[in-house]
């Protein structure tokens, strides 16, 4: 099963997925104009996708000069579910509730808090806002 929508409210899915201990593909732009992807932990803050880096990431400075995202949500109890989000970074939070924020993603993925010595510059929070989401269940579908 696909489903679509072109709204920035997150499908519930999408939110399922997002606030669960599920990995993202988060897929940005280069200055090149080739594509960079990763896996990151994700969460849902206020009702949108949320990503935590660090400053002096690559990812970070793709997003400061061109703030189209695309991240890919894929269920860990079933890889042929998953939720691919197309938008933008409309947020950045940097300070001690990007510093909290790490440590709450941590938790949930891990079960403690985030390494301090791992942190090589300013944590910063990305809230993304959906353009488009497409929900995929193969187990529902099989077409492409």
């Amino acid at each position: 099963m696909a489903e679509t929508t072109n709204a920035p409210e997150l499908h519930p899915v999408t939110e399922e997925l997002a606030t669960g201990k599920n990995f993202a593909a988060v897929t940005t732009m280069l200055p090149s104009g080739q594509f960079q992807t990763g896996v990151m932990w994700v969460g849902v803050r206020d009702g949108s996708v949320v990503l935590n880096t660090e400053t002096h990431r690559r990812r970070y400075k793709n997003l400061e000069r061109d703030p189209r995202i695309t991240v890919m949500i894929r269920d860990e109890n079933d890889p042929y579910r998953f939720a691919e989000v197309r938008g933008e970074v409309t947020g950045m939070t940097t300070g001690p509730e990007a510093r909290e924020h790490i440590d709450e993603l941590s938790r949930k993925y891990t079960g403690s808090d985030y390494p301090p010595d791992a942190i090589k510059s300013e944590r910063v929070i990305l809230t993304v806002t959906p353009r488009r989401q497409t929900i995929i269940d193969q187990n529902k579908d099989t077409s492409d």
